[in-house]
């Protein structure tokens, strides 16, 4: 639920995938549990939008993750230019 506490839940899972999440985590400075929570969030929206590429997905999760502060805002050429 949005707005409430996290739990914790214990999980078993394969071994291949957990060492799969640590080394992206590793490469995406994420902690192990917060790399397969943006797995298991790249799924299900890419599930839910099945037209976008997965690709498309997850760089939009980023991108919505970034501080505000950290963004540039778009500027369509044709104002640019103007």
């Amino acid at each position: 639920m949005k707005g409430s506490p996290m739990g914790t839940v214990s999980v078993r899972m394969d071994d291949d995938l957990v060492g799969a999440a640590r080394a992206a985590a590793k490469a995406e400075f994420r902690t192990v549990q917060g790399q397969i929570e943006f797995w298991a969030k790249v799924g299900r929206a890419a599930l839910d939008n099945p037209d976008l590429p997965a690709s498309f997905v997850a760089e939009s999760l980023m991108s919505m993750a970034e501080p505000r502060g950290d963004t540039t805002p778009f500027v369509p050429r044709s104002r640019a230019q103007a």
